[in-house]
């Protein structure tokens, strides 16, 4: 019997019943919820996004999400953020305006330039499909998510804006977009987050949200 139970954050702008979907493919039980003990409760959280930086931090503190979101990465248990969902973990954006996000990674989030350093003009927002590519320096590949994931295998992705993490430390893996190379997915400890969407990655995007499973059972059973 598959007693893990993950909660998916509503803060009213996320593409939530396609994670929903990705979860119960991979028999994960999964429920959407802006509710503050249903988060604690959980074994996980999934936070997505799909919209504007500023907009979301003021959804979140408008349902007083923020603090259960920083309370429930204490506890140690995994956590995961797809999209917007991994920006806001950031400590900033430059979206249209200055905004502070959740300060968890240190970092900001910034635009694509509009030309490139050839000096040819960029198409923004990043949409499709481009591959990934792990950090050699991090070494973390095999330990994450990713690692029934091939190295350069191709994601989905949608965004204007991508993460510089302050950390190099914490990036685990880069995608290259017109000649920029930047951060495509984030781990630190409990913290998994990707730029591109899983969900919408096809059968190699099934493979990570169940790895992630096997991580959510490795560590209930470790408590």
């Amino acid at each position: 019997m598959n007693d893990i139970r993950v909660a998916i954050i509503d803060y009213q702008m996320s593409n939530l019943y396609s994670v929903k979907n990705a979860c119960d493919h991979n028999e994960i039980i999964s429920f959407i919820t802006s509710d503050r003990k249903e988060i604690m409760d959980a074994d996980a959280v999934i936070l997505p996004g799909v919209g504007a930086f500023a907009e979301a931090m003021n959804n979140l503190k408008k349902l007083d999400l923020i603090s259960p979101i920083r309370d429930f990465i204490t506890t140690g248990r995994p956590f995961m953020g797809t999209c917007l969902g991994m920006q806001l973990l950031l400590s900033e954006s430059e979206e249209f305006q200055y905004a502070r996000g959740l300060g968890l990674i240190k970092g900001k989030v910034t635009r694509f330039p509009k030309i490139s350093s050839r000096g040819e003009r960029i198409k923004v927002p990043h949409i499709g499909w481009n591959s990934i590519h792990g950090v050699m320096r991090r070494r973390g590949w095999d330990k994450s998510a990713l690692r029934s994931v091939r190295e350069s295998e191709y994601m989905y992705f949608v965004h204007s804006y991508y993460v510089v993490p302050e950390n190099e430390s914490d990036i685990l893996t880069t995608t290259t977009y017109s000649g920029i190379e930047f951060c495509s997915s984030i781990a630190r400890e409990n913290i998994f987050a990707t730029q591109f969407h899983p969900e919408k990655s096809s059968r190699e995007g099934m493979k990570i949200y169940r790895e992630w499973l096997s991580d959510i059972r490795d560590k209930k059973r470790r408590t």
